[in-house]
């Protein structure tokens, strides 16, 4: 995968590289025509045409350098952050550590709690859906999610009878304009790869990735754009 991203990188550079050879060509080609029209200063305008190009060839290979360095940094943090994961036994131990800080005793309390367990109830009954990521028919039930809440943009939902916070996060660009369009009651469709949940929050959270309504695209998360140089 980080080949495919690194060679898609060159190619862009390449084309850049082709776009500023051909710019310089235009530059030297304007001064052989000055040339040839002001023939009293032929040797002058030959010596600063020189110059020019010279100077023109050293930016082009500086800013293609610092393009591919910077392609090649942006990818690096992925690759070891990728490189390698928590074993199993890792990964237990790290939580038995956290399990022993003041945080970890809060959640494990509010988890043994009527409201914790019913969260987890409630996130349990859509984890097989989650895991194979398939579709889920829900019905919005409210436009703002509850006060406080720090998960950017979502709306609530309701499927089978349980209450759900359906997030989205931070908005990038405009991508939320069609789901702002919704209305209580309105029945969507809606796919995740994730449901979590946490002390501060009395619903499950579902992370939105895919939204339709009577078979038209509300929302599709690009779930790559992250890994663009």
């Amino acid at each position: 995968y980080y080949n495919f991203i690194f060679q898609r990188n060159l190619v862009d550079l390449f084309w850049f590289v082709l776009e500023i050879k051909q710019i310089v060509k235009k530059i030297i080609l304007e001064f052989i025509v000055l040339i040839t029209i002001q023939k009293n200063d032929n040797f002058k305008l030959l010596r600063d045409m020189k110059k020019v190009t010279t100077i023109l060839i050293l930016l082009l290979i500086g800013v293609s350098g610092m393009l591919l360095t910077n392609c090649e940094n942006k990818n690096e943090p992925s690759k070891k952050s990728t490189s390698k994961p928590l074993s199993a036994a890792e990964r237990k131990a790290e939580l038995k550590k956290w399990e022993a800080t003041q945080d970890g005793k809060k959640f494990k309390e509010w988890k043994m709690s009527n409201e914790g367990k019913k969260v987890l109830a409630d996130a349990a009954k859509i984890s097989k859906q989650i895991k194979t990521s398939t579709n889920i028919e829900a019905v919005v039930t409210s436009l703002s999610l509850p006060a406080g809440s720090q998960l950017g943009f979502g709306v609530m939902v309701r499927i089978n009878d349980a209450d759900y916070i359906l997030s989205f996060g931070l908005e990038q660009s405009n991508e939320f304009e069609q789901l702002r369009n919704l209305k209580v009651n309105d029945k969507i469709t809606i796919r995740s790869h994730n449901v979590s949940y946490a002390p501060k929050y009395s619903y499950p959270i579902i992370a939105g990735n895919y939204v339709e309504q009577n078979s038209k695209m509300l929302f599709k998360r690009d779930l790559n754009k992250n890994n663009r140089c």
